[in-house]
Parts: C-alpha cells; structure tokens; sequence
C-alpha cells in the first residue's frame, strides 16, 4: 500500500499513479475532492486499486479521520 499526500495534482499525482504502475494499493489524500477523485479514475482506469481521503495534512482531526478510513 502506498499513502501519497498531495496526489491530487502535479507530482504527488504522478507519484500515486507510478505507485499503481507498480501493482500498489493507493490511498490518494488532498484537500481538493474533484481532483482527488480525477487521480483515483486515472488509477482505476489504468487497472490499479486506488481510493481518495480529503484531508489537510496539516490538521490533527483530519489526519486522525484519515488513519481510522485506510
């Protein structure tokens, strides 16, 4: 399993996609829930696991809510 913060875009996108590339269950996390679910089609439809966690890293409950989720 990789757990990429910030794939919703830009290289943590790349990255969570290159995880998948690699048979790799990916948790894709970012505050912006369009684009999360965009990176988790682009898994999915290249045949990969992926799924998408809003949360802000930078804030203690949404890191909580996201470890109890994954």
């Amino acid at each position: 399993m990789a757990l990429v913060t910030g794939g919703t875009s830009g290289i943590g996108r790349a990255i969570a996609i290159a995880y998948a590339q690699q048979q790799a269950k990916v948790v894709v996390v970012g505050r912006r829930m369009d684009e999360g679910e965009e990176t988790v089609r682009l898994i999915q439809e290249a045949g990969g696991e992926a799924i998408f966690v809003q949360a802000n890293v930078t804030k203690e409950a949404d890191v909580e809510a996201m470890i109890v989720r994954i």
